[in-house]
């Protein structure tokens, strides 16, 4: 009647690294951005169809963001002008609950909520780098904070145990990252504007079918499909986060050493539509709305391995 279970992940990782001094460097060279999410979770079986569970969600991690000042200000030298952020051991808590529910024998439902978790990195390090002559009394090395909203979910999903060796299953995941309004870094330099970088992210669905086959108890193969939807709006399309529609396929095997410990062995191919997009809201000097726009195209090859043990 009650399971106990711990996840660490992270969902929300990423790493994104252009060549330096790059015509969109005024936007992003590189970033960094981690966060890991440990989550215990308790589930309890009120009757034979009906289960609940649920349990506190513990976010641990940090950034490191590097871009040129300006898409022309150098030093004397002729380098370009930067600046790097870096926040080290942010931490932040949120939720996660759910249930599964069997209407028969072979068929489960499942609904699964994630809480909104905000990143809220304080007293980070700003450094300037390669500044003029004139502008190192403004560009001072200093601190930041800025907050980060990492979206809530919601996923809903179905199963249905064909035989003893198929299994079908299929889940549908909205991410509401409408909370992404801006990315917004507040400078304890009083010298220093406050940077705005509006986003104005929309919420976004995420549709997934997969298929399981276990011929014997040593082997169990697994495939699948899904398509992502980017929650990034026309004109918002930043190079940090270059987030377009995407069609993931899946593979993945796990080999039983014997009855209570495996190795699972996965496999993901993910490829981004190409798309034609700009980021139409950069200030300088004044003006605003300073446009900034390319051709993206990107693929994703993720192999991951791991261990399991039932007790």
């Amino acid at each position: 009647w009650l399971a106990l279970g711990l996840a660490v992940y992270s969902p929300y990782g990423s790493a994104v690294e252009w060549d330096q001094d790059w015509a969109g460097s005024h936007l992003v060279n590189n970033i960094d951005l981690k966060a890991i999410y440990i989550q215990p979770i308790a589930s309890i079986r009120l009757t034979d169809k009906f289960s609940i569970g649920g349990g506190p969600i513990f976010v641990t991690g940090g950034v490191e963001f590097n871009r040129n000042l300006t898409r022309s200000l150098t030093d004397e030298e002729g380098n370009r002008s930067d600046v790097t952020l870096d926040a080290k051991n942010v931490t932040a808590w949120g939720w996660s609950a759910g249930f599964m529910f069997n209407p028969l024998e072979d068929v489960r439902l499942g609904l699964n909520y994630r809480s909104e978790i905000t990143m809220e990195a304080r007293d980070g390090d700003a450094t300037f780098s390669d500044l003029p002559a004139f502008a190192q009394g403004i560009y001072t090395n200093t601190t930041f904070n800025a907050d980060l909203p990492l979206p809530a979910e919601l996923t809903a999903g179905i199963s249905w145990q064909i035989n003893d060796k198929w299994l079908v299953a299929f889940d549908y995941n909205r991410a509401f990252w409408h909370v992404y309004e801006s990315l917004t870094v507040d400078f304890a330099n009083p010298g220093i504007a406050t940077s705005v970088n509006p986003r104005n992210y929309k919420d976004a669905s995420t549709f997934r079918i997969g298929t399981q086959f276990r011929p014997n108890d040593k082997f169990t193969f697994r495939a699948g499909w899904y398509h992502d939807e980017s929650p990034v709006r026309a004109g918002y399309f930043a190079p940090e986060t270059p987030r377009n529609d995407s069609q993931g396929y899946t593979g993945g095997i796990t080999y039983m050493i014997n009855a209570n410990f495996g190795i699972d062995v996965s496999f993901l191919y993910l490829h981004f539509d190409e798309v034609d997009a700009s980021y139409d809201h950069y200030t300088e000097d004044g003006n605003p709305d300073v446009s900034f726009g390319g051709t993206y195209k990107n693929v994703v090859f993720s192999p991951g391995v791991g261990l399991n043990y039932r007790f």
